[in-house]
């Protein structure tokens, strides 16, 4: 566990009750409560197709869903888009970078949300939010070269500094450390984990089961679209749900107080039927 303990559950950031997601008469998701308090990161776990990037798109109000959306006490439908962009920052894991524009040029979109109607000109906050948000993410060399001709982990860095530009409370990150090596995975992080040491709140998808133990706070744990469970690390990834979702088990164990988990072997008897819902088998990703 790594919350703050001067955050207290009345600093509740996000709050989100019973959330569905439907295509046509295909169930995404269904039956998803969750919560996020300043202070925390909440990471979103499960195999392929099971509905976590369906779940982080909902609240970035990217996908139409049925349920209820509190940020900060405000219905969070009902805030404008630039308020939104303001209060909600959203890594997606399919970003591409189809312009030529610098690292610089691209991690200072993430001020626009701050700037006036006719876009303005950037004032020393904004040039000061995205050096720092550079320096951050470790892209600050790379300033002056183009952002469609970099590495999949540089231009992973990269977005994520854009991200880190807008200072908004609360950041979605999907998927965030995929295409990095081991050293960036652990920077990214811990970069987030120093937003919500700030106050700040994060909720990230995430499949490696070790870094979803040693910087989430809490853990929401998805199966074909529903919460299979939820709540604090150790009751979350304990043996039986490992079967049960991803049918395999884990070696686990301790190292400097924090734990880790490495999958060792498939589990034969736990794999899945087709989803009741789609008559889809378990691992077919959903469309969004």
């Amino acid at each position: 566990m790594n919350s703050n303990p001067n955050i207290t559950s009345v600093e509740s950031l996000l709050s989100v009750t019973g959330l569905s997601v439907h295509l046509g008469s295909r169930t995404l998701v269904t039956g998803v409560d969750l919560a996020v308090r300043r202070g925390e990161i909440l990471g979103l776990i499960g195999p392929n197709g099971a509905g976590k990037s369906t779940v982080l798109k909902a609240v970035a109000q990217l996908l139409p869903y049925r349920g209820a959306m509190q940020l900060a006490g405000h219905q969070l439908s009902r805030l404008s888009a630039r308020e939104r962009a303001r209060r909600v920052a959203y890594l997606n894991q399919d970003d591409q970078v189809q312009w030529p524009i610098t690292v610089a040029e691209l991690v200072a979109l993430g001020r626009y949300p701050h700037r006036s109607a006719w876009g303005g000109v950037p004032d020393a906050e904004d040039r000061a939010a995205v050096e720092a948000a550079m320096h951050s993410a470790d892209v600050w060399s790379l300033r002056a070269r183009r952002a469609d001709q970099l590495s999949g982990g540089e231009r992973a860095r990269a977005r994520l500094a854009r991200v880190l530009a807008v200072q908004a409370p609360l950041v979605l990150a999907d998927e965030p450390v995929a295409a990095l090596d081991p050293r960036h995975q652990l920077e990214v992080m811990a970069l987030l984990r120093g937003h919500c040491a700030d106050g700040g709140a994060a909720i990230v998808v995430l499949h490696d089961l070790t870094l979803a133990s040693r910087f989430c706070d809490r853990l929401l744990l998805l199966d074909r679209g529903e919460p299979a469970a939820t709540g604090p690390v150790d009751a979350v990834l304990v043996p039986a749900n490992l079967r049960a979702v991803y049918g395999i088990d884990a070696v686990t164990g301790l190292h400097a107080g924090q734990r880790y988990i490495v999958p060792w072997s498939l589990e034969p008897d736990a794999i899945h039927p087709p989803d009741r819902k789609t008559g889809h088998g378990a691992n077919v990703k959903p469309p969004y």
